[in-house]
């Protein structure tokens, strides 16, 4: 029995070793799509992929194909939306785990504006990295729950460059757990 523990303990140290040296993106691919899979399913269907990520900024990929696309062969509104849900939320879930802090995280509102057509990959950003700190450190201080509108915008690198073909406002409402007595 203690070979087998000696054998499971080690495969255990190897995996940590490899996750470690793994890219950063790759490793928030893996952990939203895991996220997803379980307690969202339709967002793991969409295959996102984060291609940045610091305190400051999160870009996030969709790709365009069967299960983003509308009849026009544009992107899905719906698959626009979640792209902007995630771009904000995961950039608020770096900062809520930062923290220490257990903090409730739920969206209060949305608002879309929509330019162009997005008829390839769409990239989504969010660039309010310190408001979104600001807010969770408010959230940690407060037994009320505490809300702010962030900014969102997506592009279509490959048909547009830089210029983007959305933007989006997102209510982040959180609130810290009280522990019950």
């Amino acid at each position: 029995m203690s070979s087998l523990h000696n054998l499971q303990n080690k495969i255990k140290k190897e995996a940590q070793l490899i996750w470690t040296r793994l890219p950063d993106n790759f490793k928030s691919t893996w952990q939203i799509r895991a996220f997803a899979l379980l307690k969202i399913p339709m967002v793991a269907f969409l295959g996102p992929q984060v291609l940045f990520s610091s305190d400051q900024k999160m870009i996030l990929k969709i790709p365009m194909g069967y299960r983003s696309k509308n009849h026009l062969n544009s992107m899905y509104f719906g698959a626009l939306a979640v792209g902007a849900d995630l771009v904000v939320g995961l950039l608020a879930k770096t900062q809520i785990e930062k923290s220490n802090s257990k903090i409730q995280l739920v969206f209060k509102d949305f608002k879309a504006e929509y330019l162009k057509r997005a008829e390839a990959d769409v990239h989504f950003i969010c660039d309010q990295g310190e408001e979104i700190k600001a807010l969770v450190e408010k959230a940690e201080n407060s037994e009320e729950r505490v809300n702010q509108t962030f900014k969102a915008y997506a592009t279509v690198p490959d048909k547009f460059g830089d210029e983007p073909v959305a933007r989006f406002e997102l209510t982040l409402s959180l609130k810290k757990k009280v522990k019950k007595s």
